[in-house]
């Protein structure tokens, strides 16, 4: 199948705009599955809850997800991205998956980063993986990349591709992602942004772009600039993630042992 990453750089708060661009961009490629940036439709340095709730959509029936659904279908593709999702008096910083045959699912970013925490309820979803047919897809949410744990979850639950939005300032996500893909055995296409934003009088934030697709072993297959917008592409055979093997006699998840790790969930 063929997947494909979308580096943008939005104009804050100008929605409409940023969708446009975005199908607009899209349209010149052929993919099966495409992942977008984290809040690719809003920007990202909000000053206010009061601007995140005007710019926070529902999930499914807002008009990024519909302008998304009706593109998903008239282009045959599965679509992965960021936006904020409104629930009531809550907002989350989420993803959606979209198909060809509509909506799919979404998934609430788990490790909140920086001032997200001003705006954003933790994520409550948990870590999903969804069957589009011709691969398992899990998804993650840029600051997801920090913990292991979040990739791992997302393998043994199955998953050939991680998807990963991302609205990317540290250094060395990139870096950290070809281990993930290498400690767990999957794709992984991690969509940046590019661009600067300075927003209330707040320090400039500043995206790191290199938007990339790895294959199971960590190699990267694709990578866009550090400062352009882009779309790339790649042909991959998702089943080679399916194979856990690390030599003839070791494999990923058939050695883990985990009765050596309960550390990692007792918090007492």
């Amino acid at each position: 199948m063929k997947i494909g990453v979308y580096q943008n750089d939005p104009e804050f708060g100008q929605v409409d705009k940023n969708i446009r661009r975005a199908i607009a961009d899209l349209d010149t490629i052929e993919a099966d599955l495409m992942v977008l940036p984290e809040l690719f439709n809003t920007g990202y340095q909000f000053i206010s809850k009061e601007e995140v709730f005007g710019l926070a959509e529902e999930i499914p029936s807002g008009k990024t997800c519909r302008a998304m659904i009706e593109y998903a279908a008239a282009k045959n593709i599965f679509l992965v991205f960021g936006l904020a999702e409104r629930v009531r008096d809550k907002a989350f910083n989420s993803a959606v998956i979209v198909g060809p045959k509509g909506y799919i699912g979404r998934y609430r970013k788990s490790h909140l980063f920086l001032e997200e925490t001003f705006f954003f309820q933790p994520g409550d979803t948990g870590f999903r993986v969804f069957d589009i047919g011709w691969a398992n897809v899990g998804i993650m949410i840029c600051f997801d990349w920090w913990f292991p744990e979040s990739a791992r979850v997302l393998a043994l639950k199955g998953a050939d591709i991680i998807c990963h939005p991302a609205n990317l300032v540290l250094p060395s996500c990139q870096q950290a992602m070809a281990i993930r893909s290498l400690e767990n055995g999957v794709f992984s296409a991690t969509a940046n942004r590019v661009g600067t934003e300075a927003r209330g009088g707040k320090e400039p934030l500043i995206f790191t772009g290199e938007s990339q697709i790895l294959n199971h072993r960590g190699d990267m297959l694709t990578c866009l600039e550090k400062n352009k917008t882009g779309i790339c592409v790649v042909d991959v055979d998702v089943k080679t993630a399916r194979d856990k093997s690390i030599t003839p006699l070791n494999d990923r998840f058939q050695d883990r042992r985990p009765e050596l790790y309960k550390r990692l969930i007792d918090t007492t």
